[in-house]
């Protein structure tokens, strides 16, 4: 039979009598029948375990034997006579999770947590259908510790470890590790790889930490993992390997969360996850947070979608004010959610093969996709808005990041000057905003840079932090307004850059001041009102088809340089100088080749060229002067030539050019039309 009773107070008055082996009793409410906590008890006579005021109930005279609620595997805050946020639930949810018939625990209203809950528990879900979750008097977490989430999710390590000094390079895009005995490892098992700290790097810099998996043993001193490592690793450094119990396919879901307090101890934030496998978060909003409201660390297969973080209490100091951080993570994916007023809507840190897609930050002057620069690599931004820096956290984690990708973004700033190598940016927009420091600029490391289809509002500006890529720096499609006396480049830059088919508006002494090359085909450069014209100091400056208005170059530096113009390309205009092409440099040699261009001078004191200043050689071939005049010293051409051949001049003053002589021509073989 089974027994009815109205509440817990008269389940635990049942006399023992009554209490058979397995009886069935059903509780009407948790304080009066009729409320939502009515559930099915049976009785257990040899348990012993503590009652928990919702899951096993103790009899009143003390005596033997337990009530055990009967369940189906999803548990509910009000078995525990939590019907709403007045009484904390962190009991409840520390019974069910303890639980391992459990696989689910809802939420059936707002709750209340006063503790941080260290849960190591696998194939578990915790729904919170849309309820609140308040910490309002939260214990206070360790000093500086991001990890003290009021529900942290935490695998751990087994104990076994094994180093490894590598007697040959670990080669990138290889799965394949050399290990001390590969007889410890068996297929399945999740280890984490961490290489030694790079030789006179910064603190932590390492170019390999992850959480692995072992999906073949190779021979006596080699294991196949499940990750392609992203950076050559030279032999004589050290791996060690920890083997890993990881939480599995812990979810947390629909949770509206409110922090507590606004220092590193007294504020709250939800969810940790460490040594992580199959973790997937969705649907968490977040107000007033201190710590990231999802982190995580050597976590692997994950996805966060459609979280929300709205005014975290602080945003200036680092760590705090994230929506997601990811460190020493891979295969994740975060999409479709927003940040106001937030420091970082998504940080990865040593992180791998991970995409972040439609996710949007407004109030997003502190960045809202961030890497910190410790080797990540194999990172996709797509369909994304908000502030972007990646690898610019300093030097103590390496500054590095290689093969990131940018598609179809809209921000305030781009910030990529580092160790950053082969980025990739397509159709990403920059434009300028009032409050945002160097708001509408694009920086990038020249070291395999690629944009295409990309504006920027304000500035573009190029470093040389780093020389790895094999691939050229290529510019295409793309529009830049840029500010009056900018340098094209910050500091040095060695390497050349292409620009196909882009623009450039409101140039006025813009300057090169780098030993690279500038090359561009079908661009077309237009100077501001009275501009100064481009400061070249480079090696090469070639400029195919295409057209400049109102801009010019003059030639500066030590260097011997090198100025192509061809296929078409036009000028036209003037600018202050009122010269398209000049020199103002006392050393080194220039090559001045030319060849089916238009040169269109706006007034008669407008000069095509005038070389004045140094020494260097000429060709033009197949081109047309209009108007204007040619300004050229008798010693320009000392240890060089002048060959003006097959040309066509309209109304040109050409009384500026040298006397004729055997190195010297530019009379006959010309058109000359007025």
């Amino acid at each position: 039979m089974m027994y009815t009773v109205p509440d817990i107070e008269s389940l635990m008055l049942i006399p023992a009598e009554q209490r058979k082996q397995g009886a069935a009793v059903w509780v009407g409410g948790y304080y009066k029948e009729g409320d939502p906590g009515a559930k099915m008890m049976r009785w257990d006579g040899q348990s012993t375990a503590a009652d928990n005021g919702g899951t096993v109930h103790a009899p009143a005279d003390g005596g033997i034997g337990r009530w055990i609620m009967v369940h189906n595997g999803v548990g509910d805050y009000r078995y525990f006579g939590i019907f709403d946020a007045d009484r904390p639930a962190d009991e409840a949810l520390e019974a069910w999770i303890a639980d391992p018939s459990v696989y689910r625990v809802e939420a059936s209203s707002d709750l209340r947590f006063n503790k941080r809950h260290r849960l190591h528990r696998s194939h578990i879900e915790l729904d919170f259908n849309g309820f609140s979750v308040y910490t309002d008097g939260i214990e206070e977490g360790p000093p500086n510790d991001p990890f003290a989430a009021v529900f942290q999710f935490r695998g751990r390590p087994s104990g076994e470890e094994q180093i490894v000094i590598l007697t040959e390079d670990a080669a990138e895009m290889s799965e394949v590790y050399e290990v001390e005995d590969s007889s410890v490892f068996a297929i399945g098992e999740w280890w984490t790889a961490q290489v030694s700290k790079a030789e006179g790097g910064g603190s932590t810099e390492r170019e390999l930490d992850k959480l692995i998996r072992v999906t073949e043993i190779m021979d006596a001193k080699h294991v196949r993992f499940n990750y392609k490592n992203g950076w050559l690793i030279r032999k004589g450094r050290s791996i060690t390997y920890r083997k890993i119990a990881p939480v599995v396919r812990a979810h947390v879901k629909n949770m509206v969360f409110h922090g507590a307090g606004v220092t590193d101890m007294t504020g709250s934030h939800p969810l940790v996850y460490e040594y992580a496998v199959e973790c997937n978060v969705s649907a968490i909003e977040a107000f007033r947070t201190f710590w990231p409201v999802i982190m995580r660390r050597h976590c692997t297969h994950f996805v966060t979608e459609r979280c929300r973080l709205t005014n975290p209490t602080e945003v200036v100091i680092g760590g705090t004010g994230y929506m997601t951080q990811q460190i020493y993570c891979l295969y994740g994916h975060v999409r479709d959610c927003h940040t106001s007023n937030a420091r970082h809507l998504n940080d990865f840190t040593g992180s791998a093969y991970c995409q972040v897609e439609n996710c949007h930050g407004d109030g997003d002057e502190h960045g809202t996709f961030v890497t910190h620069g410790q080797y990540d690599h194999d990172l996709v931004f797509t369909g994304n808005s908000g502030l972007l820096s990646f690898g610019n956290s300093g030097p103590i984690w390496g500054e590095s990041a290689k093969r990131i990708t940018v598609k179809k973004h809209v921000g305030s700033r781009f910030i990529s000057f580092r160790k950053v190598t082969d980025i990739t940016l397509e159709d990403v927009h920059i434009f300028e905003q009032k409050g945002i420091p160097d708001s509408g600029s694009i920086w990038v490391n020249t070291d395999g840079v690629q944009m295409k289809n990309c504006t920027a509002e304000n500035t573009l500006a190029f470093f040389q932090a780093a020389s790895r890529s094999g691939r050229p720096n290529v510019v295409e499609n793309c529009t830049f307004k840029l500010v009056k006396g900018q340098s094209l480049n910050r500091e040095p830059v060695l390497q050349d850059i292409f620009f196909h088919n882009c623009d450039f508006h409101g140039l006025d002494d813009l300057r090169w001041s780098a030993a690279g090359g500038l090359y561009f085909r079908d661009c077309r450069l237009y100077g501001a009102q009275d501009a100064e014209p481009i400061r070249m100091e480079g090696s090469v400056f070639s400029f195919q088809g295409g057209r400049m208005e109102n801009t010019g170059i003059s030639l500066c530096g030590a260097l011997n340089q090198r100025v192509e113009l061809r296929s078409g390309a036009r000028f036209r205009g003037t600018n202050r100088v009122k010269c398209f092409f000049t020199t103002e440099k006392e050393s080194g040699h220039v090559e001045w080749r030319l060849s089916d261009i238009v040169s269109q001078a706006a007034d008669a004191e407008t000069s095509h060229f005038r070389l004045t200043t140094g020494h260097g050689e000429y060709t033009s071939s197949g081109s047309t002067f209009e108007g204007g005049c040619f300004i050229v010293t008798e010693d320009y051409f000392r240890d060089g030539y002048m060959l003006h051949h097959g040309n066509v001049e309209r109304a040109v003053n050409r009384s500026g050019l040298p006397a004729e002589n055997d190195s010297v021509k530019h009379r006959l073989g010309n058109l000359f039309l007025r």
